[in-house]
């Protein structure tokens, strides 16, 4: 019975970040803040990179595109979520649901996959700095973004295509702020293992490998910098990997938590605040780790102030 009613193209409706009248004037005005902060920071972030020569090296070639990534997979969620807070019905489409899960999904992957080219970037830098410029030159830095953005978009098109070609023959109403993976396949009165395992195989195959990788690169930089002789040395190249740990810890401990904990420690109230702090959040904090410890980017804000001063 339930088969007769599937339907393969509902509109959609979010039931939001909360339900109390009474904070969601609240919430709107801190996320706006939030959501403007990230508008600037990380367009100010790519804008800074491009027009500084000096930061026109392979670290800040990827920077400025991890900065990209955080703007657009905020921007997938947060107008919406933002419109929706002043809403009394918060419906959405399946096509714009359709669009907003497939922008997550491919930006998220976009960034497992930037941090780890990051690494691996610190560690030619540090283990063999007279080689750099030939091993990470122009046409090496842009393979690995076309790599990047095609493994992202793949991965993205298969998870969205498998989601929304599910039977939704119950509730259409979404118990989250966005179209979120647990939370769509909950609707569905279809089978959703395949769904499932190739979330957890996919997925999990980008997240090991990047982490992996994280973690391989950062064991030679630490081989690398202990053999500096100087003091002054090991600390210069232990700080230009400081901001890079930070912000791979934060985002990488994030995915962990919210796509690979048990089933049973699933819930949607939880999920939602999980939901909050790396959809909105750690494209916040991104570019204030990578400006507040990063010497190169504050010499060049200090250039553009003097040079837009003159």
């Amino acid at each position: 019975m339930e088969m007769e009613n599937c339907s393969l193209l509902p509109d959609f409706f979010l039931l939001g970040i909360s339900s109390n009248p009474d904070m969601k004037g609240v919430l709107f005005l801190v996320f706006l803040i939030v959501y403007i902060i990230i508008l600037l920071s990380n367009v100010g972030m790519i804008i800074l990179i491009r027009m500084d020569s000096q930061l026109h090296t392979p670290m800040y070639f990827f920077l400025s595109h991890l900065a990209f990534s955080d703007l657009s997979y905020s921007t997938a969620v947060g107008p919406k979520m933002l419109l929706d807070l002043l809403a009394e019905n918060n419906p959405i489409s399946f096509v714009a649901c359709f669009l907003q899960f497939l922008l997550v999904c491919i930006f998220i992957d976009i960034e497992c996959m930037l941090l780890a080219v990051m690494a691996f970037d610190r560690y030619k830098a540090i283990s063999n700095p007279l080689m750099y410029a030939v091993d990470m030159s122009s046409r090496v830095c842009y393979q690995f973004l076309t790599g990047i953005y095609l493994l992202g978009t793949i991965d993205g098109l298969i998870h969205t295509s498998l989601t929304f070609s599910l039977c939704f023959c119950g509730s259409t109403y979404i118990n989250q702020f966005f179209c979120d993976f647990p939370a769509v396949l909950l609707l569905s009165c279809s089978d959703t293992q395949v769904n499932e395992l190739v979330l957890f195989t996919l997925f999990g195959f980008i997240e090991l490998s990047t982490i992996s990788g994280v973690l391989i690169s950062y064991c030679y930089i630490i081989s690398s910098v202990l053999k500096i002789s100087s003091a002054g040395g090991r600390s210069k190249a232990f700080s230009t990997c400081a901001s890079h740990l930070t912000a791979v810890g934060i985002f990488q401990g994030t995915m962990l938590f919210m796509y690979f904990r048990p089933s049973s420690a699933y819930s949607l109230d939880q999920d939602k605040m999980t939901s909050v702090f790396y959809l909105l959040i750690i494209p916040t904090i991104n570019p204030l780790i990578y400006s507040l410890r990063n010497k190169d980017v504050k010499e060049a804000l200090v250039r553009l102030r003097n040079k837009m001063w003159f």
